[in-house]
């Protein structure tokens, strides 16, 4: 055989071979054996196998994975992959179509409703109709390369359709559907594996895989959903819907059912019977996505600095799943606070396996009157910590059994103590001893959590491993920490452990405030950190203040200023000070204008809603907290100014309610101008 020969049978092969694998998994119908599909294949890698120049990036051959990388490219998207609002409430989704309309100025609009597939969103580029590239999400900006992962997924076509533009960006979802996460798992735990949480975490897992050929063992499918960037003068419909026929007809796997609505009325009736129907769908969903039809509408419309205007994401309420309480375990968190959690039954609940739930503390567990052997009923919202919501107590036996919290700490075997909690409410059990390793653990994990010093790579599991191995005892030993220490330890990298090393150097310039909260003192929270840097210029000031002073800063009361003097009062802790001035961090606090200067703000509560135009809601809350003042999240009789930028909600028409002042953009900058000013 001739390698002209070879060659034209080699592209009747590969395109026959590319129509079975769309008939079977993309439109569930397949058109031969699994005999026939095998005898084919063969023959296609025979030929590969005889002439190696056959082999392109869009044959079948190279769904099976090749060689692992040493790790991802960060790619940029050709059009930002925002993230969409969400709305839980019928009324703010009517509200939501409510301020389209008035935006767009006119009633009668086309919307259309998806499924929100619980997946990882991804983006596919494809040149001259081969897939070229495809990427995480990422920021929104900029996603990892995930090319080689993507290939291996049967129901992507690595071409399509011959009237497809020269280049092309689409929009989809990954996602394993339920029949193949079961059988995932259930592989995983025969292996001695610890099984997926969730779809979407295996979804993930898979397609951060080095190697592809493990990517191509896993039941990966995907949806596609929409358009990202398209070259100018490409001729395409004018519409959603027409898009969605017209990415089914080049060979994508589009949403099963998508329902066309021109009004609040029918959309509420859409997501209903979505609600309903959903359970049929072979992947999970958590929601529907509302977009406008119209293309040339969702111009007009816009976006704000992170999401489509004319698009939103409706949530369903809490799922709730009926299982077995088995025992009721104890978790010891930072401030040594022993929480009582349940051990399930696994049971399946908005997606996820769950088998254990929080019991929140002693007190409401005894209110629920939970007992070890109870029938309960356990509900899951979102991404929160899945909690057991009450007992089905007409299915006692009389087996069941009364927990009592332990006196000893389960992790150190030390003495527990009951406190109050801030404010006085109810008692907390906690273990005297601040040398507990689940503290530890704890107080590593918050120091390097994002909200206080941003540090990379310093989670859960690497907090884990430095107390497990010895190599830390407290937050300041961390800045001591070698390349080879990190380097050596399990699953850890050379690159992964600089980007830990250089992230502890990068911390050394946090702002106070942010140092006060990473140090997870009892009680003090983000905003009390930021009070306590606006009133003293350094940690060493705020070390000396008495209880009293502490007790007259505003958001710092009796129970906080208490907890304060006691934490700098005790050796250990003072020693912690002196260890990380040695290591080079920022005691200075950039918040603070005097000590005894009365702020502009000073004693004033904002509120922010909705979008500012040219400012993130980060920058207006720094702006009113250097000024003095305070952000607060809810409306009420005390708040002094409500900041109230672009799809502004329910808190407007509250504040509009009670009177309190509202000031737009440009308001706001004129006040803060006057402000400083003063």
């Amino acid at each position: 055989m001739t390698f002209q020969e070879a060659q034209t049978r080699h592209a009747a092969q590969a395109e026959t071979l590319r129509q079975h694998d769309h008939a079977y998994y993309v439109l569930a119908q397949p058109a031969v054996s699994d005999a026939e599909y095998d005898r084919l294949y063969r023959d296609l890698l025979d030929l590969e196998k005889q002439f190696p120049a056959l082999v392109t990036s869009d044959s079948p051959s190279q769904r099976v994975g090749g060689q692992p990388l040493t790790g991802f490219d960060s790619v940029a998207h050709l059009t930002p992959m925002l993230s969409l609002d969400n709305t839980y409430s019928e009324i703010e989704l009517r509200e939501f179509v409510a301020r389209v309309q008035k935006l767009l100025k006119t009633e009668s609009l086309d919307w259309i409703v998806e499924p929100k597939v619980d997946g990882l969103a991804i983006s596919l580029r494809y040149e001259e109709g081969r897939l070229a590239l495809g990427a995480t999400r990422g920021d929104g900006t900029t996603g990892d390369n995930i090319t080689h992962n993507l290939r291996t997924i049967r129901s992507l076509p690595l071409r399509i359709g011959a009237t497809a533009p020269g280049q092309l960006e689409v929009r989809g979802e990954v996602f394993l559907n339920r029949t193949g996460f079961a059988k995932l798992n259930t592989e995983r735990v025969a292996a001695g594996e610890e099984p997926f949480a969730n779809p979407r975490n295996a979804a993930a897992g898979s397609l951060k895989q080095l190697d592809p050929r493990i990517a191509a063992t896993r039941p990966l499918d995907v949806l596609i959903y929409g358009l990202g960037h398209v070259p100018t003068g490409t001729a395409l419909p004018g519409d959603h819907a027409s898009v969605l026929e017209l990415l089914k007809q080049l060979g994508f796997k589009t949403p099963e059912r998508t329902w066309l609505c021109s009004n609040g009325d029918a959309l509420i009736e859409a997501i209903h019977e979505l609600d309903r129907v959903r359970g049929e769908f072979p992947y999970e969903t958590d929601g529907a996505v509302i977009k406008l039809n119209s293309f040339a509408l969702r111009e007009m419309a816009g976006f704000t600095a992170k999401a489509p205007r004319w698009a939103i994401a409706y949530k369903y309420s809490a799922e709730q799943a009926q299982t077995k309480l088995k025992a009721i375990t104890i978790q010891v968190g930072r401030t040594g606070a022993l929480t009582p959690v349940a051990e399930l039954e696994p049971v399946l609940l908005a997606g996820s396996t769950i088998s254990r739930a929080t019991l929140h503390n002693e007190e409401d567990m005894r209110r629920k009157d939970i007992r070890i052997g109870d029938t309960v009923i356990v509900e899951k919202a979102g991404e929160v910590i899945p909690a057991v919501v009450e007992v089905v107590k007409e299915l006692r036996t009389g087996a069941e059994t009364i927990f009592t919290l332990p006196d000893r700490c389960p992790e150190c075997n030390s003495s527990v103590a009951k406190s109050p909690g801030q404010n006085g409410l109810g008692v907390i059990p906690r273990c005297t001893n601040p040398e507990c390793p689940a503290q530890l653990r704890g107080r590593i994990e918050h120091w390097c959590s994002r909200g206080a010093m941003d540090i990379e790579g310093g989670g859960e599991v690497m907090a884990a491993q430095l107390v497990r191995t010895g190599l830390v005892h407290n937050v300041a030993e961390l800045y001591d920490l070698t390349l080879e220490q990190v380097a050596g330890m399990e699953r850890m990298g050379e690159k992964s452990a600089q980007n830990l090393l250089a992230g502890l150097e990068s911390s050394k310039q946090r702002d106070l405030w942010r140092l006060i909260f990473g140090l997870g003192i009892l009680h003090v929270g983000a905003g009390v950190a930021k009070a306590l840097g606006r009133s003293f210029a350094t940690l060493d000031e705020l070390s000396r203040a008495s209880r009293e002073q502490l007790g007259q800063i505003q958001d710092v009361g009796d129970v906080i200023a208490a907890s304060l003097t006691a934490w700098f009062a005790a050796p250990r802790n003072l020693a912690l000070m002196d260890r990380l001035r040695k290591a080079g961090l920022n005691f200075t606090s950039s918040l603070h204008t005097g000590a005894h200067r009365i702020q502009p703000f000073s004693g004033k509560t904002f509120v922010i809603t909705g979008t500012l135009p040219s400012m993130t809601r980060d920058q207006a809350t720094a702006a009113i907290e250097a000024l003095g003042g305070r952000v607060s999240g809810s409306v009420s009789g005390k708040t002094h100014y409500v900041v109230a930028g672009e799809e502004a909600g329910s808190k407007l028409e509250k504040a509009q309610r009670l009177g309190i002042p509202i000031l737009d953009r440009d308001q706001f900058h004129a006040l803060c101008l006057e402000a400083e000013g003063s």
